[in-house]
């Protein structure tokens, strides 16, 4: 009994710590229109199609460094989104069999584990792969920004907030529009 209320924690843990990866995946993600910039980057920053680069100020030599593979990561890590979206959706039909299969239940969730195991590999190796391009003030705002949006909040299916299952994840931007 003490393991299966364990093992149900480690799962809440480990699905709100994927959640701060995917939050950071989305942001590499979204492309953003093109603005002026301050310093007179403006020309450069319309060929970053991403608006945290945008923000980093990264210079077209960089972009074209860090373009490729963020394509690639992308392209990976959706791949792996989806393989889990699916095994979510055959966790739910196992429970909501009639006479539910508590092994290929906890099977399902040791995949769906395993999964997110490989997407969390995939982000780390992006983020130090992409360190290495930046400049050290490039960085330390890379990993303000990360820190201040991998935050989420509330518990799982509480039916609080927004996003998959419940969960409150926000922007720290929000509400200061």
């Amino acid at each position: 009994m003490m393991w299966n209320k364990t093992r149900l924690y480690l799962i809440v843990a480990s699905l709100a710590l994927n959640v701060g990866f995917v939050v950071i995946w989305v942001a590499h993600a979204v492309p953003w229109p093109a603005s002026p910039d301050k310093t007179g980057q403006a020309e450069t920053q319309q060929t970053v199609s991403h608006r945290l680069h945008r923000e980093l100020g990264v210079t077209e030599e960089q972009w074209a460094r860090i373009e490729p593979r963020l394509r690639e990561f992308q392209a990976a890590v959706g791949e792996l989104c989806e393989q889990t979206d699916a095994m979510r959706a055959e966790v739910i039909d196992l429970i909501a069999a009639k006479e539910p299969d508590r092994e290929a239940i906890r099977a399902k969730q040791d995949e769906i584990l395993a999964t997110k195991r490989r997407i969390q590999g995939l982000v780390a190796e992006h983020l130090l792969a992409e360190k290495q391009i930046l400049t050290p003030d490039q960085r330390a705002k890379l990993f303000e920004r990360l820190r201040s949006r991998a935050g989420c909040a509330g518990p799982p299916m509480s039916g609080q907030g927004k996003g998959r299952l419940g969960r409150v994840c926000q922007d720290p931007d929000e509400g200061k529009k």
